[in-house]
């Protein structure tokens, strides 16, 4: 487990839009462009092998969002052709206090940890949870869209492995998974997340719902 000691001033940062890191999940990703190869051979020989996801604001000219989520190097295997395929480990969040100029292929920040330090902490609990009326809303959601999962899992899961798996999985918009990776609280992440299934129901734009 890391502590905040051990987290550095600087990251490698991985632009993804629409890809969501959060704390104490798992996040499987394709790497094949030459500058993140690059940045996956440079992350694999540091001390902590830690990895910035952060996705670019919409519409923008690469420009980032300011909060992202470290996540650690935990699985790698390469392909015949020279691609990998990796697992990040969700550390904590940063924020972006600036883009270091440099020489590498790929993009660095200097980042700032100290408004995560629960991050590096335990598990988070709900207490609010109302898992069954959760799960029914859910239900009707994955009928709308036409998806299938294993509802016995669901059921089992903890409250912070369901609420933070279906953030990081589920189809939104950037700005809807950027205010769930920005939410103080898994009881606020997962009254985002209950909204947004609720207006995806009603046919809204979630993208207004949530300004």
């Amino acid at each position: 487990m890391f502590k905040a000691a051990d987290l550095p001033e600087t990251l490698p940062v991985f632009p993804l839009p629409g890809a969501l890191l959060l704390p104490r999940a798992r996040l499987p990703l394709h790497i094949f462009e030459p500058r993140y190869l690059a940045m996956l051979d440079d992350c694999l020989k540091s001390r902590h092998r830690l990895i910035g996801m952060v996705q670019p604001l919409p519409n923008s000219d690469n420009t980032l969002h300011r909060i992202g989520c470290a996540g650690r190097v935990t699985q790698f295997s390469e392909t015949e052709d020279g691609r990998y395929m990796i697992t990040l480990a969700g550390v904590s969040r940063f924020r972006i206090l600036k883009e270091e100029a440099g020489f590498q292929a790929y993009r660095r920040c200097l980042v700032d940890w100290q408004d995560y330090d629960r991050d590096l902490g335990m598990h988070e609990h709900d207490p609010e949870f109302q898992r069954a009326s959760f799960l029914g809303l859910l239900q009707k959601y994955f009928d709308a869209q036409a998806l299938s999962t294993d509802w016995d899992a669901m059921k089992e899961a903890d409250d912070e492995m369901l609420i933070n798996s279906l953030a990081m999985l589920l189809e939104l918009q950037v700005e809807d998974k950027q205010a769930m990776l920005e939410a103080k609280s898994l009881a606020e992440r997962r009254k985002i997340l209950t909204t947004l299934l609720e207006f995806a129901l009603l046919g809204g734009d979630t993208e207004d719902r949530m300004q």
